[in-house]
């Protein structure tokens, strides 16, 4: 029988008492922590305390919630804050550079007063000259990038026409710079430089001078065919010393690093500047000073022999000679490397027998480097060699095409080095040079100086310099027409001058950390304090000096070039 309703509301002392109980029940069950029944208090009071108002003050717990607490385990400690991202890198050009560089061409233009002889085109490529290599050494924009801002502004403001602008992208030497980049990858690729490298540690390497000589021989017999400092410094070296060093307990950026690592680094970057002298193919600044010469009117037989023949002598006697120096004032902690063949032993174990790729390499170079050499008898141009050698490597898949567009550095260098070439070719050709290299003869008459005198002068003038480049390639864009313009009106020779140049651009390479590609390949390494950098550039610059100087004299002498 269902209850009859009552016709009358509730009282409110009744409704309460019934509401009531089965919060009290709810209570006394959450108490007990049956866990059978939903904890009601638990949920209200997390309501109630994430409706509690932030104080400035801290809370004072009681001992109900210090035990409650402590039921719950310890506490967390707060998440560490998140680091904040890092800023984007700056997009654009650096301003102050950027101010500069063009501060400078505008100053020529348009305040320093123009010389009679001189043609208004001509002043104002001069100042669109100026502000180029301005760029290059402070570099507003990256190299190629500031180039090109140059070259637009010669065509836009009509200095050059858009063909005289882009002729410079036709030259020979340019082509053969950047086909030498796809060589030095094939020799990083095939391994074959590093498995060369690894014998001379082998035949020499008991001892920490017997390392270094090693290491430097293995260079010259690789350098003529690899025609990249850097690409020989990243790519086969630098690893090899590494190993070297670790396996000796040698480590970077440790206290370690004196033990061998130091030395060795030093004594192969030192000594790469001398490798890179001794051959016209060794460097690509080599080839850019030739060209140079050339656009001055000093031409040169047999350039490839002719460049060989005079810096045998003194490059030899240097390559022999710097790494005992080093070895007294910079010696390595470990003397003796027992260990360092039976490396190499188990190094050539691991690579195995000579690949095909490696095969191919080998009889590459030995068609290219004999077709320099010989290549003036047979009607067949340096260029056209590196091209061929080139063909071969891609018919035989030592190389691909994919390897050659990821040479970055080649087209980048294909960019900016015929941009100046072309713009000092425009200056020649627009009377500029002829004007420096009067003024200086005028200048220097009233000293009646001989012609060595100037020589000694303009010479170790044009080498010391090089502290302000952080580029040999961009140093001789922008000093050595000058400079060689110079050396005619003050009545040096003009091979000798040419070749004298030309042989100082590769040794101050090794000045400083920032000179060359491969000295911030070797800085980079971890093995080299700055102090020591300077400190042993400086000293084996006046070593090379002594060396070339001495030598050179009578060697020059000797074959003729005075």
């Amino acid at each position: 029988m269902e209850p009859i309703a009552s016709p009358l509301p509730a009282r409110p002392s009744a409704l309460l008492r019934r509401s009531a109980l089965p919060r009290r029940r709810l209570l006394s069950s959450a108490q007990r922590g049956s866990p059978s029944q939903p904890c009601a208090a638990s949920a209200l009071s997390l309501r109630r305390r994430r409706r509690t108002k932030p104080s400035l003050f801290p809370a004072r717990f009681s001992s109900s919630s210090s035990s409650q607490s402590d039921s719950l385990g310890p506490a967390s400690p707060p998440p560490p804050p998140t680091p904040l991202p890092p800023p984007p890198p700056r997009e654009g050009a650096k301003p102050l550079p950027l101010v500069i560089s063009l501060a400078v061409g505008l100053t020529v233009c348009f305040l320093v007063p123009r010389p009679a002889e001189v043609t208004p085109q001509a002043w104002q490529l001069l100042a669109i000259f100026l502000s180029t290599i301005t760029g290059l050494v402070l570099s507003p924009l990256p190299i190629g990038a500031w180039a090109f801002l140059c070259l637009t502004a010669s065509v836009a403001t009509k200095t050059l026409t858009f063909s005289a602008a882009f002729d410079a992208f036709e030259n020979e030497v340019i082509w053969l710079i950047v086909i030498s980049f796809f060589f030095a990858r094939g020799f990083v690729k095939t391994g074959l430089g590093d498995r060369i490298a690894t014998y001379f540690v082998k035949w020499l390497g008991k001892s920490t001078l017997g390392l270094s000589y090693g290491l430097t021989i293995s260079e010259v017999f690789i350098a003529p065919a690899m025609p990249s400092t850097t690409a020989r410094a990243g790519g086969v070296f630098l690893p090899i010393i590494q190993s070297l060093s670790l396996s000796a307990g040698s480590k970077p950026r440790d206290g370690s690093a004196g033990r061998l690592g130091s030395y060795l680094v030093m004594s192969q970057f030192q000594s790469s500047s001398n490798s890179s002298a001794l051959f016209l193919t060794a460097a690509a600044q080599n080839l850019l000073c030739l060209k140079l010469a050339e656009e001055l009117g000093i031409s040169i037989a047999s350039p490839w022999v002719s460049w060989f023949e005079a810096a045998s002598l003194p490059a030899i006697a240097s390559l022999l000679i710097s790494p005992y120096i080093l070895y007294k004032i910079f010696p390595p902690e470990i003397k003796d490397t027992p260990d360092a063949p039976a490396l190499a032993t188990k190094k050539l174990e691991q690579m195995g027998a000579m690949t095909r790729n490696e095969w191919v390499m080998i009889c590459t170079m030995v068609v290219a480097v004999s077709l320099w050499v010989f290549g003036d008898a047979l009607g067949i141009s340096s260029v056209v060699a590196a091209m061929f050698g080139l063909s071969i490597l891609l018919l035989f898949g030592v190389l691909n095409w994919d390897d050659c567009l990821s040479e970055k550095s080649a087209w980048d260098t294909l960019a900016w080095f015929a941009i100046v070439v072309g713009m000092a070719e425009q200056l020649t050709n627009l009377g500029i040079v002829t004007w420096i290299s009067t003024s200086v003869g005028n200048f220097l008459l009233p000293f009646s100086l001989s012609w060595p005198a100037s020589f000694c002068i303009l010479q170790a003038s044009y080498f010391f310099i090089h502290y302000l480049f952080a580029s040999q390639t961009g140093h001789v864009g922008a000093l050595y027409s000058a400079f060689l313009a110079m050396h005619l009106a003050a009545g040096v020779p003009g091979v000798l001058a040419t070749l004298a140049l030309g042989y100082n651009t590769s040794l101050f390479g090794a000045l400083t950390h920032y000179s060359s590609g491969q000295a911030a390949v070797y800085f980079g390494a971890g093995y080299l304090e700055l102090p020591d950098v300077f400190r042993m550039g400086f000293i084996s610059a006046l070593t090379n000096v002594l060396i070339w100087g001495v030598v050179g004299t009578f060697w020059w002498k000797f074959l003729g070039l005075y």
